[in-house]
């Protein structure tokens, strides 16, 4: 077993496990039409990427609560429509990293602002399920909820204890503010990763910044 100084892995999904955008611009599209928007611009699209999408569409779409929870619905439902799978790819050289920390018998967990059902898809379409300890995302079956990054990573956190698993040394992995804010939350150190869709200076408060999966599984496994 190769030895690591973190006894847990945490990893954002979207931006860095996955990328899934080209989805999301045009499901955007079709809800600020619905709701009598200008189309979004795809040089913004990176913003929309990462936080919760009912926090977005009231600070990016300018909507009230009621207007963001109805967009919310309707975004999930062409989601649905669409295929939660369809449109994302993986990141090359990830699921090498997923595989080489879970044969190294370290537990890992998802914790995505994404809602959970749409998480696991994702990861069982990529045969990606396997390395994971616990699949966590936001929940989307409770009508009117809408979980921040912290309250995912408590989740998250939860879902190891009660699987009897070490969280002495958990390290988050992730690509926007967010994360780092979630984690600094929790005193979790969040590794900050550059091929998702963090602004530049996103990574402020992470203990590391790596621009390849190569050099993430360094950190990871320092003697792998």
């Amino acid at each position: 077993m190769a030895a690591s100084p973190y006894s847990c892995v945490l990893w954002d999904v979207d931006g860095t496990i996955a990328d899934a955008s080209a989805g999301i611009l045009p499901r955007l599209i079709e809800v600020f039409a619905a709701f009598g928007l200008p189309e979004p611009s795809a040089d913004r699209l990176a913003l929309w990427i990462g936080p919760p999408m009912f926090e977005s569409f009231q600070e990016l779409a300018g909507l009230s609560p009621d207007d963001a929870q109805r967009a919310v619905t309707m975004y999930r439902e062409l989601a649905a429509r669409d295929g939660y799978a369809a449109s994302v790819r993986i990141y090359p050289g990830v699921p090498e990293v997923l595989h080489a920390v879970a044969a190294a018998g370290i537990p890992q967990a998802t914790a995505s602002s994404k809602p959970e059902n749409q998480v696991a898809a994702i990861l069982e379409h990529y045969r990606l399920t396997a390395p994971f300890a616990a699949v966590v995302g936001a929940r989307a079956d409770v009508p009117g909820q809408h979980d921040d990054k912290a309250a995912v990573i408590a989740r998250a956190l939860q879902e190891l204890t009660a699987a009897g698993l070490d969280l002495s040394r958990p390290v988050l992995i992730g690509d926007r503010h967010h994360d780092v804010e979630g984690g600094a939350r929790f005193g979790i150190p969040v590794i900050f990763v550059d091929w998702g869709f963090g602004a530049p200076g996103e990574a402020a408060g992470s203990i590391a910044e790596v621009s390849a999966p190569d050099d993430l599984l360094r950190i990871l496994l320092p003697q792998a």
